[in-house]
């Protein structure tokens, strides 16, 4: 098991005793100014995290309401032109530079015209595919929290479909179990489905806690230690055949300590 945690949970010096893996939050990485990246400043995040022998993944630039995120990084994959274009080149060949396993990114956004902006999506996430199959990387689709139905691939059932549509190797699922809690009202047997029915295609964990329904707060995706929330950590038993990166996605040193706690007991090892 290859334990991980996102770069905003503590710096990489605090981390190193705790987790194996390490995966570069790209938007909080203060390596753009704009919507351009300054090579100097990514050459001495990589160089602070090269030291301590990391396993590393990628979250690229996404879609967010919330306004302390950067507003040249919003990406809406069902929506992109060039410069979306190249915000997500530029983290799947960093992820190539780096070794990096997976570059997570999200689904795109519902609009005014749900099947335009769907299939606008697929045309998307095959051309990022393609550049991913050319970098030599594979890119996790995220399921989104199903408490804000703007967001497509809430569902199980429609992330499966829409990595089907795009029939590449190189893209695949990252679980988010925190999401998949709130598009299933905190009931662990509606998440142990989502689980069976997304199972063959995940390469990439996300984990965190939630109290499973809608807050005003990020609609309820509060990222909390994992056993903070009412999330069935037990549900992961059913990928025994899962190698990826369990990754951690709170937001301080002792969220990740207590959350590897409850993964621990959940998993019974």
């Amino acid at each position: 098991m290859i334990l991980g945690a996102s770069s905003f949970t503590s710096p990489p010096e605090d981390l190193k005793e705790h987790v194996e893996s390490i995966e570069l939050y790209i938007p909080k990485l203060g390596i753009y100014n704009g919507s351009a990246l300054e090579i100097e400043k990514l050459d001495r995040v990589l160089d602070e995290i090269s030291i301590y022998d990391f396993a590393v993944t990628v979250h690229a630039p996404y879609f967010a309401g919330d306004l302390k995120y950067p507003s040249a990084l919003q990406v809406d994959t069902a929506q992109m032109g060039k410069r979306e274009f190249t915000l997500m080149e530029e983290s799947i060949a960093l992820a190539s530079r780096i070794g990096a396993s997976v570059v997570v990114i999200h689904p795109g956004r519902v609009g005014h015209d749900r099947e335009k902006s769907y299939f606008s999506m697929v045309k998307n996430l095959n051309k990022l595919a393609s550049v991913a199959e050319d970098y030599g990387v594979t890119i996790g689709l995220e399921n989104k929290e199903g408490t804000d139905p703007s967001n497509f691939c809430c569902e199980a059932e429609e992330l499966s479909q829409t990595i089907e549509a795009v029939d590449s190797g190189h893209l695949k699922a990252t679980f988010d179990i925190g999401h998949a809690n709130l598009t299933c009202g905190g009931n662990p047997e509606k998440l142990r489905k989502f689980v069976r029915t997304l199972q063959e295609h995940i390469i990439h964990l996300h984990l965190h806690d939630n109290s499973g329904q809608w807050t005003e707060k990020y609609d309820g995706d509060e990222h909390m230690a994992p056993g903070e929330g009412c999330v069935d950590f037990s549900v992961l038993k059913l990928l025994s055949g899962y190698r990826g990166v369990y990754n951690f996605e709170v937001f301080s040193l002792e969220d990740l300590l207590f959350g590897k706690k409850t993964l621990e007991n959940a998993l019974k090892l």
